[in-house]
């Protein structure tokens, strides 16, 4: 027969804490912070400071489980009532496996069906962060379950259904959602799926044969590359952009001409900075980086001296977590020994 009980737990002395002695043990009493008058045991901690002994406020169930090992489970529950029906469930399902009308992992699957779902997202992000996924699509990966999860009712995991999630995708197709997000939101959802399978959370995915929508019947943006022309004129654009953005009037009568009033010392560090930024334009298109892999590359990683010149991407930085050595063709090479000559310039010197 199993039993409920807290815990009693150990935490620090709070600092605005009086010292009291009763039966010639020392207690501390204290105001928490609904201003309610608490009193404990001080104890020595194994690390021999000086801490208080407080109950848990949530009940723990002790019983034995479906392969006759006793067990510690906390219930979440903060009243014995309802302690002891979590712990009468918890002595059923370990019935069942003993009788063998229920596996072990059969029933592990049913503990998880009641539980928030949003606590399943957290540990699915943690499993994401482990496998080395990169923060922006940790949070694109979480912003898409917690959007259907909402938009569809989805509490827990017992929650989840095909259909909801099919007059979810139908609704946003009405709404004008390009078909390559749809598939975003289902593929998040199936892939958080497959891992409550994989980890027994879920006997099965829900989601597993919800249809993808036709990417190319639905585009929304044409790519092609940029022609020789059009290059040039991005190139010399970006080059002259911030000189021309100083020099234009933006309010007033004179708004939108040009009067060319820039300090010269100002006007040297708009000119470095097109320069730059129109060389950021040249290296995307040269090298074919994307934008988060060239930012990660420092001066340690051109080797511009070589015959071959070359940048050395880090597998951390690179989106398929592999690495790579990017050639680099010669003149993109010296525009940016140029850049690499004046960054060592201009930083300070070290005493």
């Amino acid at each position: 027969m199993g039993t409920v009980f807290r815990k009693t737990v150990t935490r620090p002395i709070p600092k605005n804490a009086e010292r009291l002695t009763k039966n010639a043990e020392p207690f501390a009493s204290w105001r928490d912070r609904s201003g309610k008058r608490r009193t404990a045991r001080i104890i020595v901690g194994k690390d021999g400071s000086e801490r208080i002994a407080v109950e848990s406020p949530f009940f723990v169930a002790k019983y034995r489980d479906g392969a006759g090992i006793v067990v510690e489970v906390s219930t979440g529950c903060r009243h014995e009532d309802a302690a002891r029906r979590v712990l009468a469930e918890l002595e059923r399902q370990a019935e069942l496996i003993r009788s063998g009308v229920v596996t072990s992992a059969e029933a592990n699957i049913g503990r998880h069906q009641s539980t928030p779902i949003g606590e399943h997202f957290a540990v699915f992000e943690t499993h994401l962060q482990a496998k080395g996924a990169t923060k922006t699509h940790r949070e694109n990966t979480g912003r898409f379950l917690r959007r259907v999860a909402a938009d569809c009712s989805f509490a827990s995991l017992a929650d989840l259904r095909r259909e909801p999630m099919e007059r979810w995708l139908a609704d946003r197709t009405a709404d004008g959602m390009a078909a390559k997000t749809r598939n975003a939101y289902r593929c998040a959802w199936v892939t958080f799926c497959n891992w409550c399978v994989s980890v027994g959370r879920l006997a099965s995915n829900p989601f597993r044969l919800v249809p993808q929508a036709n990417v190319k019947a639905d585009p929304r943006r044409q790519r092609r590359g940029m022609t020789e022309d059009e290059l040039c004129r991005l190139l010399a654009v970006a080059k002259d952009r911030p000189l021309i953005d100083a020099a234009t009037v933006r309010r007033g009568c004179r708004a939108g001409e040009r009067y060319g009033n820039v300090r010269p010392e100002v006007r040297e560090r708009l000119v470095l900075l097109g320069r730059e930024r129109a060389l950021i334009y040249k290296t995307l298109v040269l090298t074919g980086l994307r934008k988060n892999e060239l930012a990660s590359l420092t001066i340690g990683a051109l080797h511009l001296d070589n015959a071959v010149p070359f940048a050395v991407l880090a597998a951390a930085d690179e989106k398929n977590r592999q690495g790579s050595e990017i050639a680099l063709r010669r003149d993109l090479a010296d525009d940016l020994t140029g850049l690499a000559i004046r960054a060592i310039k201009t930083q300070p010197e070290r005493s």
